[in-house]
Parts: C-alpha cells; sequence; structure tokens
C-alpha cells in the first residue's frame, strides 16, 4: 500500500495543515481481504486508489460496489462506472460474458454484498475505527442532542473527535452537510480516518436502524452504546415494531466485531430492559424506574435545567441550557457514556455547562417578541408529544400554537398520531407542509387532519409553509408560545419537482423583523 498526500512532498508536513487530500493506492487483494466472495474474474492484484458505491463518485482505478437500493439498482450503473474508469466491481450478479480482460468482477454471495462494502472500506482506509473510541447512540428520539453533549463532555476534556448524525459530519477536516443520519460504511471509515489521522481518540455517531440493517457500521466495536427511547417511526421500512426493535438490538449485539464494552439503556423505556446483559457491561438510567443513574428533583424553565444526577461515581451537578424533561433523560445517558470512558466528573460537569445549543431541538428564536417562538425536529407522534409537553409544563398558562406537517415518502401510520397529539396538546394547530417530495401535499394533510378530528382538535390548513408561518407569529399573543416543527436544523425544502432553500429558523427570524421587534442588546 502507498500512501501519496497531494500538494507537498512531505506527509508530516502537509498533515499540519487543516484541509488536505490524501490519495490511497492499494492493491485490490488488500482492499478485499476477509471478504466472502463467489468467484473472481480478471486480476487481484489491479491498483486501487478509491472504493464507491455510487458511480459518480468513481474515478480511474476505482472499485466500484453494484449494491441494490430502495429505488435504484448499483448494477444499473456498472457502464457508467466503467466509464468513469473503474477497474473492479463488486456486485451480486455474475460476470457479463462480454466482460473486457482489463475489468476484476467480484462476485459476491446474496445478501452480502453491504457487508463486503464495509469490510472493503475498512481495509480501504487501514481500520481507523480500531484506533478510536466509538460512541453510538440509538433509538428513535434524543440520538442528535446526545452526540452534541458527548462532544462537548469529551472536548471539554480534551480530545480530539468526530461527530457524525442528523445535523452533519463533523471531523478536523471540516464539516460536511448530512445525507443520512449514519452515512454509507465507505464514508463512514473515511470519516474515522480523518479523525485518527488528526490525532483524534473518539468519535461518536448516531446509529440509526436504516444504518443497522443495512450493515454500514459492520466491523466497527463500540466501546459505549446507548439506547434512548423507541416509538412509532420508520414502519415503512422496517413492517413491523418487532423488526424496529430487532434492527436497534443489533448495535447491542455486536455488528461484526463483539458486543459494545458498555451499553447505556433507558430502563423507563420498556424496550431498554430487553437489552440488558448483551453489552459486557450495562450501565441503566431512568427517572422513575431503579436505576445506576437517575434524577430525583431537577429545576425546569425556559433558561435551561438544573439538577443532581445520582451515579455510580457519585453526584453529577447538572446545569445546562437545554430545556425540558426529555433532556433530563438525554443527560443522564450522556453522564453514563462518560463514565464509562473514564471522563472525570468535573469534566461532565463542564461539557454538559458549555454546550448552549442543539441545532433545530427546542430552539428559541428572540427578536426581542412578547412570545415564545421554538424550532424543533419533532416529525412523529412521539416526538410531536414530548415537544408540546414541554412547552406546557414550562408554561401552563400561556396558549400553544403548533405548526407542522408530515414529510412525503414517509411512514403514513404516523401522520394520524402526529395530528391527533398536536390537536390533544394545543391551544390551535397551524397545518402546513414539510417535505412532502413526491406526494401530493394535500394528501399528506388530510392523513393529519383525521388524527386533528378524532380528539376535535381546533386546527387551520395551509399548505405554503412560508404564509403558515407568518399565520402562526401573527397568532401570537404576550406570553403564548409558538412552536415550528417538524424541520428543525433542515434549511431546506423538498417539493416534486425541486428542491429549495428554506430554514424555518431564519424564515421566523425575518418575520418578527418585519413585524418591528427587535432584539434587546446585551450589554
Amino acid at each position: 500500500m502507498k500512501t501519496v498526500v497531494e500538494g507537498g512532498p512531505k506527509l508530516q508536513a502537509a498533515t499540519k495543515r487543516k484541509k488536505i487530500r490524501v490519495q490511497i493506492e492499494m492493491d485490490l487483494a488488500e482492499v478485499i481481504a476477509g471478504i466472502e466472495f463467489v468467484n473472481l474474474t480478471g486480476r487481484a492484484n489491479a491498483p486501487i486508489v478509491a472504493v464507491a458505491c455510487d458511480s459518480r463518485k468513481v474515478v480511474a482505478r476505482s472499485l466500484f460496489f453494484a449494491l441494490p437500493g430502495a429505488k435504484t439498482d448499483g448494477n444499473e450503473f456498472v457502464a457508467d462506472a466503467l466509464a468513469r474508469g473503474a477497474v473492479a466491481i463488486a456486485s451480486a450478479q455474475p460476470a457479463p460474458t462480454d466482460l473486457s480482460d482489463e475489468i476484476t468482477w467480484i462476485e459476491l454471495p446474496l445478501g452480502a454484498d453491504r457487508k463486503a462494502l464495509a469490510v472493503a472500506a475498512a481495509n480501504f482506509y487501514r481500520h481507523p475505527a480500531s484506533a478510536l473510541k466509538l460512541i453510538g447512540v440509538t433509538g428513535t428520539n434524543g440520538k442528535t442532542t446526545i452526540t452534541y453533549i458527548v462532544d462537548s463532555i469529551l472536548h471539554a476534556a480534551g480530545f480530539t473527535t468526530g461527530r457524525i448524525g442528523t445535523t452533519g459530519y463533523d471531523t478536523p477536516q471540516g464539516f460536511r452537510t448530512a445525507t443520512n443520519t449514519t452515512p454509507e460504511s465507505i464514508d463512514l471509515q473515511q470519516m474515522f480516518a480523518e479523525v485518527r489521522d488528526a490525532g483524534g481518540t473518539h468519535a461518536v455517531l448516531e446509529v440509526s436502524s436504516h444504518s443497522l440493517v443495512m450493515d454500514r457500521t459492520w466491523g466497527c466495536h463500540f466501546d459505549v452504546a446507548i439506547f434512548t427511547n423507541l416509538t412509532r417511526d420508520h414502519l415503512n421500512f422496517h413492517k413491523t415494531f418487532e423488526e424496529y426493535f430487532a434492527a436497534k438490538k443489533i448495535l447491542f449485539a455486536g455488528t461484526g466485531a463483539g458486543a459494545p464494552g458498555t451499553a447505556v439503556l433507558n430502563v423507563d423505556d420498556p424496550y431498554g430492559a430487553r437489552l440488558d446483559a448483551l453489552a459486557q457491561r450495562t450501565l441503566t438510567y431512568g427517572i422513575s424506574s431503579p436505576a445506576d443513574l437517575t434524577a430525583k428533583k431537577f429545576a425546569l424553565s425556559f433558561h435551561g435545567l438544573e439538577f443532581t444526577a445520582q451515579t455510580p461515581a457519585g453526584p453529577v451537578e447538572v446545569h445546562s441550557s437545554l430545556v425540558g424533561r426529555i433532556n433530563v433523560y438525554n443527560i443522564l445517558a450522556v453522564i453514563g457514556a462518560a463514565l464509562a470512558l473514564e471522563i472525570p466528573v468535573a469534566k461532565i460537569e463542564e461539557g454538559i455547562r458549555n454546550l448552549e445549543l442543539v441545532p433545530g431541538r427546542f430552539q428559541r428564536i428572540d427578536e426581542g417578541q412578547p412570545f415564545l417562538v421554538v424550532v424543533d425536529y419533532a416529525h412523529a407522534d412521539d416526538a410531536m408529544r414530548n415537544l408540546i409537553s414541554t412547552a406546557r409544563e414550562l408554561n401552563p398558562a400561556g396558549r400553544i400554537i403548533t405548526l407542522f406537517g408530515a414529510g412525503g415518502e414517509r411512514d403514513r401510520s404516523t401522520r394520524p398520531p402526529m395530528g391527533e397529539a398536536a390537536g390533544s396538546l394545543s391551544d390551535l394547530v397551524i397545518l402546513t407542509s414539510d417535505n412532502p417530495r413526491s406526494e401530493d401535499p394535500l394528501r399528506i394533510i388530510n392523513d393529519v387532519v383525521v388524527g386533528l378530528q378524532k380528539v376535535n382538535g381546533k386546527y387551520v390548513i395551509e399548505p405554503d409553509r412560508d404564509i403558515a408561518l407568518a399565520m402562526a407569529i401573527d397568532e401570537a399573543k404576550p406570553g403564548d408560545i409558538v412552536l415550528l416543527a417538524g424541520k428543525g436544523h433542515e434549511n431546506y425544502q423538498i417539493l416534486r419537482d425541486r428542491t429549495f432553500e428554506f430554514d424555518d429558523r431564519e424564515k421566523a427570524r425575518a418575520i418578527l423583523r418585519r413585524r418591528g421587534y427587535v432584539r434587546k442588546k446585551v450589554s
């Protein structure tokens, strides 16, 4: 294997720059070491400089994995990959009879192609995950917030890290927009390598149920695995709730590299108890159930929360700008993970205190208006219920105005329950579009209305989200709370024929400024 740093003759000098481009050259045999295959046609020692599963990312001397996808089959793009310079193809299909002698074809067993990609990715980047402590977070809600708090604690303790999840991928090489909550294995291994090569020691990532079923984390050993909760979501993909749980369980049973060192489990959720005894060690957390980490009393306000966490290492004093009971759970989970990583209590407290906000998670928009505007990513019924309940608990006297829509091409079964949750807990619902994608926005709205009507919720329909945001803000009176739910950190909207810039946070700020509100300057 040869490693070349482009732009300078000396690797040591080049790696001092934040942005570097490293080209790896490796014999195909090294890349596919450990992969089971049915047949190999062609040269096993072909030089490989890139591994890809998207033909658009293929460069000369690439190994291209032709994987079946939800909408398209990678085998349809083999010709494109070859035209772009691929010298080897890995596929569950046999080699074509007219295959050029210059091309190597690796026939994989049916159903083993994504594991093969994960193994090849790890080989290609020289097994970066083995040089890092990995912290994986799974569950329906809370994953993003937990990764941000863990990352803040690791930074407080002086570590160089990577953070990977829904809001984006952050490594020492910089930040990039997320395409999936958990990226494809080849991209994931590249990010791990970026952390390792910068002298990093830890990576914290959201591990989605999709990624576990699709083997994106195959071969990765997790030092800590966190389970948050399990509620209705993604049943268009998993089909049944038990299948959904079985996907989450993979993280705790082990993803091809042994069981996690420590499992941190929410035992107030019945599915948390079902994950006990899978990892080498278990720490439990909860508020209402007996647990290793718990909080008996906590003070909640719009300015944050304070409580003393009771832990096996003694009390941990929590002062956080995050709000709501749900973040008590999230912080308890984080403390468990940090203790498993042997981080001192003082650094745990500092890291929690340092984190000011998580993008699009109960994010307050303040332009000096006499009511609260909050943007949140809640996009399923349980998350919606948690969001509105948090607002109600913090402000029992004021009205709750909730704006939301439901995403197209996603689990339709969540739509009526979302309407039911919003309608039963809000004083007024403004029903609008989210990311309708290829679906008719009015059809999506009608699905949600079923739940609203079930509880006789008061609602208004406005499909244009821009207009709906203005309606929600104009409806607010002093002391009210306006919840803009569903899109959170997203800065785009996806329609049938186009995707365009759209950020609830920036839209809300602009509307408030047009209404004449002025944020007070802090002296």
